[in-house]
């Protein structure tokens, strides 16, 4: 597949959400490109070369977790006029996505890509290249889903939960998942089993690319321990693997957990515990959310 020879590139940056619009009115086609840069996430230490009133110094982002305002104008007034826009985001983290999602039509998480960047997003977008990444961080509805943080204190003690463990002890259901990412075709996962012997827990699927075209999926098993001596999330992952699969094919995929794995730290013992006599849930499924998985005892 190559790209179409015809295609004009409009390329516009600014703060103008105006000019955007007029823009977008006249396009075959809208890719917003939004999110965070270096600076913005504090990668970065000040030095000589460096204007130190344009960075943070270093350290986690501490104002904002979505985007910019003037991003968040641009995609606005853009969405008002094509709602089939892309927003193709930039960032190395979590980016609330609550204020636009729904204003557009598709959103590509590009992470930083580097040089190359730009022809594999192309790539993307053209249909060149399926994409088949997952999130490997949970998108929260709002802000308020995580928990407080107090960025002037000089101690501050994280809890055992954090991101979809958090969420699903708060009976919180995510924006997006951790796991979670969608391709050019679809897939089912068929005929699940789960079963373990002294040093193991195990589950196989059959998934199946239901869709015109190959591409990839990830498989995700996840494992809980109801019946801990100790408090746990209701589950865990501990185990995946990605398969690519042409168009009808279907494959059965195996996963494993050593029990092993499933150890906790006893502070009286100072050692680690494997509870090889509890039952254990196994979940199997293509993201960390509970629709999204099948599960047996074992």
């Amino acid at each position: 597949m190559s790209y179409p020879s015809d295609v004009e590139v409009i390329y516009y940056s600014g703060e103008s959400a105006s000019h955007c619009r007029r823009l977008a009115k006249e396009a075959d086609v809208v890719v917003i490109v939004a999110g965070n840069d270096y600076l913005d996430e504090g990668e970065c230490v000040a030095n000589e070369s460096v204007d130190v009133t344009v960075q943070n110094e270093g350290g986690d982002r501490t104002d904002c977790l979505g985007l910019k305002e003037e991003h968040l104008r641009i995609i606005d007034a853009v969405g008002k006029v094509r709602q089939d826009a892309v927003v193709v985001l930039v960032g190395g983290s979590m980016i609330l996505m609550d204020e636009w999602e729904d204003q557009v039509g598709a959103i590509l998480m590009a992470y930083y890509p580097g040089m190359e960047g730009g022809k594999a997003v192309a790539d993307v977008l053209f249909g060149k290249t399926n994409p088949g990444g997952k999130l490997p961080f949970v998108i929260p509805k709002k802000k308020e889903d995580l928990p407080e943080i107090d960025w002037d204190a000089e101690e501050f003690r994280y809890d055992y939960y954090h991101g979809y463990t958090l969420l699903n002890k708060s009976h919180v259901e995510p924006l997006y998942p951790f796991g979670y990412g969608l391709s050019y075709t679809t897939f089912t996962l068929t005929g699940m089993k789960a079963w373990r012997d002294e040093e193991n827990l195990y589950a196989s699927v059959i998934a199946k690319n239901t869709g015109k075209r190959e591409g990839s999926e990830v498989v995700q098993m996840y494992v809980g321990a109801a019946d801990s001596k100790v408090e746990r999330p209701e589950y865990v992952l501990k185990d995946f693997q990605k398969i690519r699969l042409d168009a009808g094919e279907e494959k059965e995929v195996k996963l494993v957990c050593p029990i092993r794995e499933m150890a906790y730290f006893d502070e009286g013992r100072n050692e680690f515990v494997a509870e090889f006599s509890i039952p254990y849930e196994v979940y199997v499924g293509t993201s960390s959310l509970r629709e999204d998985l099948w599960v047996r005892e074992v």
